[in-house]
């Protein structure tokens, strides 16, 4: 992991990759986010960067990597997907969100894009299936509840397409 975050720095900088930032630019390039819909809010979730640019220390590259490793059990990798799909960091998942879900995964060209009429009945659909308490959002233990119903979800993270 060390080896892995310390050649995304500069050469000079690679002496000091444990006190180095990396750029969220440099860490778009790893093979496993470059083509992941959610890279955007992949590095906002795990950067703890003040200046909020995204950036990543060392430790939270090695938090990123051990939510996205096969060890990492599904009540943490559900609470991570769970805070990448909620877009506006609001501790829900509104139909604002939902949207920006379905955009990501769908794609943002004209030809896969939704109607609004779709779009509108798979919100309802995705709401119906997991807003147990049906007030229009979805939390994190009604996000996890839907979850544990899916086995493929531990498997491959929630995240990959």
């Amino acid at each position: 992991a060390y080896k892995r975050f310390s050649e995304l720095l500069p050469k000079e900088e690679r002496e000091s990759a444990f006190s180095a930032r990396v750029p969220k630019s440099h860490i778009l390039t790893l093979p496993e986010l470059r083509a992941n819909p959610f890279q955007h809010r992949i590095c906002h979730v795990f950067s703890t960067s003040e200046t909020g640019d995204d950036s990543m220390s060392f430790e939270d590259f090695l938090d990123m990597l051990s939510v996205f490793s096969d060890s990492a059990t599904s009540d943490i990798k559900s609470c991570y997907a769970f805070r990448i799909f909620d877009f506006n960091d609001d501790g829900i998942l509104e139909r604002k969100d939902l949207e920006q879900l379905v955009n990501c995964l769908t794609g943002q060209g004209e030809e896969s894009r939704l109607s609004s009429a779709e779009m509108e009945q798979l919100i309802e659909n995705i709401l119906f299936e997991s807003d147990i308490d049906k007030d229009g959002t979805i939390n994190l233990s009604e996000f996890q509840h839907v979850v544990s119903r899916s086995p493929d979800f531990a498997r491959c993270g929630g995240l990959q397409r």
